[in-house]
C-alpha cells in the first residue's frame, strides 16, 4: 500500500510515496535505481498530469515484471519527480527506462547505485515515528470527509498514548500541562498496557491536528513514551 506524507527538508516541503512493506524486499533487492522526470506530480491541474501518471504506473509494471525491482517510493521537489526501486542486479534497468521514456517527451535522467543496506530508503523515503502518526492521522480525516464531516467544527478528540513502564506512565500524567488536554482514562491491552486516553476539544483539520499531534508527541518523548493515534465523532453526531 503506498502512502503519501509532507516532509521538510532545508526549508523546503518534500512530498514523499512510500510503500510502507518495501522493506520486506530488501534481502533480496541490493541495487538502487532513480529515475528523475522534470514534471510538478503535485499539480494535478497541470497539462499532462493524467498522461504522466500513466507513463509512472508504466514505468513500474515494466521494472517490476518478472520480479526484476520493486517500487518502493517517489519524491516531488523543486518541479521534479524522482522515482527509486530496488532491484535484483543492475544489468537493463537503464534499457528499460529509456525504452518507456524516449518518446514520452520528459528531460528525464536515471542512474543504478549498489545499496545492500538501503541507506538511501532509510534517510530519504522511509517515515519517521512522527510522520507515520500523520500517515494515520491523514486516513482518519479522510474517512470524516466520506461522511461529510464539517472538519473545523470543534468536537473531542480523545488521544492515545503508551509507555513502556507504569512509573514513565505516571510521571508522564503527573506532570501534564498541555494547554486544553485533560486526562480521560487508563487503558490496559495486550497493545498498550500502560495506556493513557487523553482528552481535548479541538478541530480536525489537516493542519488543527498535526499542531496538537506534534505538541502532544513532544511531550511524551520527554517520557520515552508512544503515541498511538486519535479518533472522534463526527460534529453533528456529537452534538445531537
Amino acid at each position: 500500500m503506498r502512502e503519501i506524507f509532507i516532509r521538510n527538508e532545508d526549508g523546503k516541503k518534500v512530498f514523499i510515496e512510500i510503500d510502507l512493506h518495501a522493506y520486506g524486499y530488501s534481502n533480496k533487492y541490493g541495487w538502487l535505481l532513480s529515475v528523475f522526470i522534470k514534471f510538478d506530480a503535485l499539480d494535478e491541474s497541470a497539462e499532462g498530469f493524467e498522461e504522466y501518471l500513466d507513463v509512472k504506473e508504466s514505468l513500474i509494471i515494466a521494472l517490476e515484471h518478472d520480479d526484476k525491482a520493486k517500487y518502493v517510493g517517489s519524491r516531488v521537489v523543486d518541479g521534479w519527480s524522482e522515482l527509486y526501486f530496488y532491484a535484483l542486479d543492475s544489468k537493463g534497468l537503464d534499457a528499460i527506462v529509456t525504452n518507456l521514456l524516449k518518446d514520452a517527451n520528459y528531460i528525464y535522467e536515471s542512474s543504478v547505485v549498489r545499496d545492500t543496506k538501503w541507506d538511501f530508503h532509510y534517510k530519504n523515503l522511509a517515515p519517521n515515528e512522527l510522520e507515520l502518526c500523520h500517515i494515520e492521522s491523514e486516513k482518519i480525516i479522510f474517512l470524516l470527509e466520506e461522511e461529510g464531516d464539517e472538519l473545523e467544527i470543534p468536537r473531542a478528540v480523545e488521544h492515545y498514548v503508551s509507555f513502556d513502564t507504569p512509573t514513565q506512565k505516571n510521571k508522564f500524567l503527573n506532570s501534564l500541562s498541555l494547554e486544553g488536554f485533560s486526562f480521560k482514562d487508563e487503558i490496559s491491552s495486550e497493545e498498550f498496557e500502560n495506556g493513557v486516553a487523553l482528552l481535548k476539544t479541538h478541530a480536525v483539520t489537516r493542519e488543527e491536528v498535526k499542531k496538537v499531534v506534534n505538541e502532544l508527541f513532544e511531550a511524551i518523548k520527554k517520557e520515552q513514551g508512544y503515541y498511538e493515534g486519535w479518533s472522534t465523532l463526527l460534529a453533528q453526531e456529537e452534538n445531537v
